[in-house]
């Protein structure tokens, strides 16, 4: 029996010898190196090529390196079979420092002086107005940033797929909720999962129900924004700017207008990001439980894509 360890263009040399460390009895391979790919048992997959796990006769579960698996579910020949995320308490405050940094250097308009600063302009400004805040997406991530900034004295509303009931913050769900729950929005911050249903979703419809002058973080998914719809919003002054972390396809190509715009700022995907120790308590955990023939941790639910 092994574990596959299918996350291309990765040193995994950390994660082989802490797995290795947890379970020293099994066989730790990585692709696309596996020499005996009948003794795979489960596998560790992160953006994994298309079919690659066919070529495992006797898997039973599949794990996700990371907390999203929409790269995972894209694949049109992924076995049926039980797949989990990581589910890490850590990631959840990295991503509030991450958003609560932004929130604020868009307050101090950091983002306007900078560009100021390239142009030799002496332009003093007060702060930017943001007192309601919009959180896209009510998961563990979104249920954590909304009780932050509820926390910090921010006006919340959150929207989801399913009605939830968060304490402070005023709850939206469904196609007809969303509009409401824009509406206000200073800042409107997208967490939501990438599902079939949230694809383009921010487009030029969706962006019009912003109130004019809003701001948008994307620390979701690319593929959830528009980006033509997008760039027309900044130069129509529909939004007046966007942080983004995270794109359609990555690294964000050179000549993307995203780079060159001045009314967005890039980050490089690092709002937060996946604490190798985390991961492997619940790989080990969840490969024990495929093995005794119980529910895995965190198991995806495949009617929701999450």
């Amino acid at each position: 029996m092994s574990i596959a360890l299918v996350i291309p263009d990765r040193d995994l040399s950390r994660l082989v010898a802490a797995l290795q460390q947890h379970l020293p009895e099994v066989v730790i391979e990585q692709w696309p190196n596996i020499n005996q790919p009948e003794q795979v048992e489960f596998a560790v997959v992160w953006k994994q090529p298309a079919g690659s796990l066919q070529q495992f006769p006797a898997l039973k579960a599949i794990q996700s390196y990371g907390a999203g698996v929409d790269s995972i579910l894209r694949d049109p020949h992924l076995p049926a079979l039980p797949l989990s995320r990581i589910v890490d308490p850590k990631l959840a405050m990295a991503m509030i420092r991450y958003l609560d940094a932004v929130l604020r250097s868009y307050q101090l308009r950091l983002d306007q002086f900078a560009r100021q600063q390239q142009l030799a302009q002496w332009r003093p400004r007060g702060p930017r107005p943001i007192n309601h805040i919009c959180v896209l997406g009510l998961g563990e991530l979104g249920q954590a940033v909304a009780a932050h900034f509820v926390d910090e004295g921010f006006s919340v509303t959150g929207w989801s797929r399913s009605l939830k009931q968060l304490a402070g913050v005023q709850c939206f769900a469904g196609t007809d909720g969303f509009p409401a729950a824009v509406a206000a929005a200073d800042l409107v911050i997208c967490l939501l999962p990438l599902t079939s249903l949230t694809e383009a979703l921010l487009n030029e419809q969706q962006f019009a129900l912003f109130k004019k002058g809003a701001i948008l973080i994307n620390v979701a998914r690319g593929a959830i924004v528009d980006d033509r719809a997008l760039l027309a919003a900044l130069d129509s002054e529909q939004l007046q700017a966007a942080c983004l972390d995270v794109f359609s396809q990555e690294p964000l190509p050179a000549a993307h207008p995203f780079w060159s715009h001045p009314k967005v700022t890039v980050t490089p995907h690092i709002s937060a990001v996946t604490n190798i120790d985390t991961a492997v308590n619940q790989i080990v955990e969840n490969y024990r439980r495929s093995q005794a023939g119980t529910p895995l941790l965190h198991q995806v639910d495949s009617d929701k894509e999450y």
